[in-house]
Parts: structure tokens; C-alpha cells; sequence
């Protein structure tokens, strides 16, 4: 496998470069370019932002590519982020400010280190409220609170096991619904 295009630099650098829709990231000062997502990817992370605007109870939910900024070292580009009204997540002209309410990141064959080490440790650093860390092929979600300090984690559940997201005030969370229809066969050309 061949490594992603790494380099060092702060968050004023990171938005001096020039606008664009490939995956960039900066994690603890390095900037991460990553491969365009897979069709599969894409099909669940677009169900889930479906899903999440019908269950949030207000503010606004974002999809990838729009930079979150944490810190001077910390500039990621979650799959989905929901800012609640009220939360401590601001939205400016040109990003998302802040820790959001919740984060979906949803795993690529490059990004499952990033995502369920350094992206979690950011996240609990920043009190995220909640983070689900999403596994398409195996078609299930990691559910992690944050409380006290630290996450928690609350379960994995499946596509046929619904649960209760406290991010959400108790809405329950049904992933029968992503998985269903972002698993079919790609519709072939006639």
C-alpha cells in the first residue's frame, strides 16, 4: 500500500492552501490527503445524513468536505457532523469552529487507524458529545459518549439492533435503514 502525501504545517497554513474537494486533513500539524471515498462509502455516509436530518431536533448537520477547526494542530473533515443550536460549535463564513455535537465518521480502507485512534483521541480531547465510528462492510456502528471526561462506550450495534442516542435527546437510531439501502448492487448501465 502506498502512504498518503504527508506534510507538516499549523492550522494558518493549512487554510492559506487553495480550496478543494479532495479529502485534506491536518491531524497534530500533518496534512493528510487521502484517496476519493468508495461508492459504498459515499452510499452510506449519504443515508446516514439522510437519517440524522430526520432524527436532529434542530441546528444543522454538515457532510464532508468542510474543515472543523479544534485547535492550532487540528483541522479535521469529519463524514458528517451535527451542530446543535445552543452547543459550542460555531458556524463561520468559511468553517465549522469548535466541537460539534456529534461526529460520524465512516471507516475507508485507509482511514480506520486514523479514525479509531488519533480522530478519537481529538475528539474526546474536545468533549465531542458523541462519536460514531461506522463500519460499512461489517454493517455496524461503535457508539461512544463522552462524559466525565472521557469517553464511554455505550455499544456496537448492527443493522437490526436500534439505539437510543443520547446526542439526539433519546432519539432511537435504526441502521437497518443505511445499511438496507446503501448495500444493494450498483445499478449497471443500459
Amino acid at each position: 500500500m502506498i502512504a498518503q502525501d504527508k506534510t507538516r504545517m499549523s492550522a494558518a497554513e493549512f487554510f492559506d492552501l487553495p480550496e478543494t474537494n479532495t479529502p485534506t486533513e491536518l491531524l497534530e500539524r500533518e496534512l493528510i490527503v487521502s484517496p476519493a471515498p468508495t461508492p459504498r462509502h459515499q452510499d452510506v455516509v449519504g443515508e446516514l445524513y439522510n437519517m440524522l436530518r430526520d432524527l436532529i431536533p434542530h441546528g444543522k448537520a454538515y457532510l464532508a468536505p468542510i474543515d472543523l477547526y479544534l485547535d492550532d494542530d487540528n483541522v479535521p473533515q469529519p463524514d458528517i457532523v451535527w451542530v446543535a443550536e445552543g452547543g459550542r460549535c460555531r458556524v463561520t463564513e468559511k468553517r465549522l469552529e469548535g466541537p460539534p455535537t456529534l461526529i460520524v465518521e465512516v471507516f475507508s480502507p485507509g482511514s480506520i487507524r486514523r479514525d479509531r485512534d488519533a480522530k478519537f483521541d481529538l475528539y474526546e480531547r474536545h468533549g465531542v458529545d458523541e462519536y460514531w465510528i461506522v463500519e460499512a462492510s461489517a454493517e455496524f456502528v461503535e457508539v461512544y459518549r463522552f462524559e466525565n471526561g472521557r469517553y464511554l462506550r455505550q455499544g456496537a450495534y448492527g443493522a437490526g439492533e436500534p439505539f437510543e442516542s443520547a446526542a439526539l435527546g433519546g432519539k432511537v437510531v435504526d441502521m437497518a435503514r443505511v445499511f438496507a439501502t446503501s448495500s444493494g448492487a450498483s445499478p449497471q448501465a443500459e
